[in-house]
């Protein structure tokens, strides 16, 4: 069957795309590049379906490259041909640099722009395609930055689910008055919604649809699904134990409720030494970016985000402790980005876990979540922290228990922990954050070159002072170390762990999960 397939060479394919598929090592085309790409290159609509991590977005790419190199043949005006729609921006920065390495051997001929950002002179850059959420391309057509009623011939959707979630109704209509009467749409998306048909019936004209994978998940053989029942204290203990005691290993996403909720987990990980970064819809898109790219190159093992959900619908959020006050919800919500999306679209490499460390609202926000994991051929392990009243999780996924009792003596460490965890502590640590954002940003570069005194002043500012750090709690006594984990633990210096780890892990190669480990708590085989 694998010698039927059909393969990139066999396309009709440009050579200097072909040549740019290879340099990207990509051997032979995924389910959905193989279905979509000829029946777009035959220009048909097309509505597909396939799960994360299957190559959806080079499905797209390389058909509108190749109708725009083979129009640049006959036609040399400079003109906008393709727009593709993404619903946040770190997605659409993704998107424009897939591209951009398609195009690496025509790049004269194919040019792509990005205007999820401010406006900007769109038309002095002369792009081929440009990729923007809704709103930003509105934005960039009201301000005749854009043009697209007389030159356009593609129109992609990319996560086409998410756009309505997104609040870009209004706006995706309002765009459609700007459009020709006639181009190609694709539509793509991992899940089929009553909002993907709307689209659908807005957008496709007779298109084929593509329904690749059934499950929007990969089976129990690639990604391992499990959760824990715990109380709210217990999630902190749960996540020092887990982290600590490297029973978890590999790159991880950990999944809160509230942007809260995230500098707090932060600044308690960070008395244990565990470093981490925190993702969220307060900081730019360009810090958040920068966030994701160090991540990929291995800076971080761990980033600490909220998801979409939680920002659509701040009120809904899961609990952070007993009581949150409405003026303090409201007054953060009103600095969220609403183009901001971690658990879906964007592309973190070779991630070896999902943590929920508070559960997901939804069914969907709990795929597009672990989605993160297991991505293409790739292993992964997703486990939840569940609250005891949350009873939706038990018949999907395997508990994973393990005797409380035997980390009891970790309790005090933890408390002692969340002692420097304060309120103040977790507001300074956001102040921290946006000076530093402040000092850092290019666009602010010539106003303090101007200003060099509003400079001196932010530089010279009260230090801010997140959380106090304890050192004792860098390490983990060997007395507390439960028995049935002395066997595999070491209970080593934080930087005699790092060099040892450093001079036995090969560089590139993603350290196992925690479920590879054939070890237990209280006698369970993770």
């Amino acid at each position: 069957m694998a010698a039927e397939r059909l393969q990139f060479h066999e396309m009709g394919l440009d050579d200097r795309l072909l040549k740019a598929v290879a340099d990207l090592g990509w051997s032979q085309p995924t389910l959905i590049q193989e279905k979509a790409i000829p029946l777009a290159l035959e220009g048909k609509d097309l509505l597909a379906r396939a799960r994360t991590g299957s190559g959806k977005t080079a499905a797209y790419a390389v058909p509108v490259i190749q109708r725009i190199l083979a129009s640049k043949q006959s036609v040399r005006e400079q003109d906008v041909r393709a727009l593709i729609l993404v619903p946040t921006k770190e997605l659409g920065q993704q998107v424009q640099a897939m591209i951009r390495q398609l195009a690496a051997f025509c790049s004269r001929d194919v040019r792509v722009a990005d205007v999820t950002g401010e406006n900007g002179p769109v038309r002095s850059e002369k792009p081929d395609v440009v990729v923007g959420t809704p709103s930003r391309v509105l934005a960039h057509l009201a301000a005749q930055n854009l043009v697209l009623h007389s030159s356009l011939e593609m129109l992609v959707v990319d996560e086409a689910d998410l756009l309505f979630s997104f609040g870009f109704e209004a706006d995706l209509k309002s765009l459609l008055c700007h459009l020709p009467k006639i181009y190609q749409s694709f539509l793509m998306s991992a899940t089929f919604t009553e909002d993907v048909q709307a689209l659908k019936e807005l957008l496709l004209h007779n298109p084929v649809v593509l329904k690749l994978q059934g499950s929007q998940l990969p089976d129990s053989s690639q990604l391992q699904q499990y959760s824990i029942k715990c109380e709210e204290e217990d999630k902190f203990l749960l996540v020092y134990t887990l982290l600590k005691l490297r029973l978890v290993q590999g790159k991880t996403l950990v999944f809160v409720g509230t942007v809260d909720r995230s500098y707090r987990l932060k600044l308690f990980m960070e008395q244990f030494g565990i470093p981490a970064c925190v993702l969220n819809s307060e900081l730019p898109v360009q810090s958040r970016c920068h966030i994701i790219t160090q991540f990929n190159q291995g800076f971080y093992d761990y980033i600490i985000a909220t998801d979409e959900q939680s920002l659509a619908n701040p009120a809904a959020a899961p609990p952070a402790g007993k009581g949150k006050k409405k003026r303090s919800s409201e007054r953060a919500g009103k600095s969220k980005d609403k183009e901001f999306g971690v658990s879906r679209g964007v592309d973190f490499q070779n991630v070896a876990n999902v943590l929920n460390f508070d559960f997901p609202l939804t069914v969907e926000s709990y795929i597009h979540r672990v989605g993160r994991t297991a991505r293409a051929d790739h292993p992964g392990t997703a486990l939840s922290l569940v609250l005891p009243h949350r009873n939706n999780a038990d018949s999907v996924l395997k508990p994973y228990t393990f005797r409380m009792e035997e980390i009891e003596g970790f309790r005090y460490r933890c408390r002692d922990a969340m002692r420097s965890v304060t309120k103040q502590a977790v507001r300074e640590a956001r102040l921290k954050e946006i000076k530093q954002e402040l000092l850092n940003s290019e666009k602010l570069k010539t106003y303090f070159e101007d200003n060099p005194r509003d400079l001196q002043l932010l530089r010279h500012d009260k230090d801010l002072h997140p959380a106090v750090i304890k050192p004792h709690l860098r390490n983990v006594p060997e007395y507390l170390v439960p028995e049935t984990l002395k066997g595999c633990v070491n209970p080593l210096s934080a930087r005699r762990r790092r060099k040892t780890a450093l001079r036995s892990k090969p560089a590139g190669v993603v350290r196992s999960s925690f479920k590879v480990r054939r070890t237990s708590l209280g006698g369970r085989t993770t």
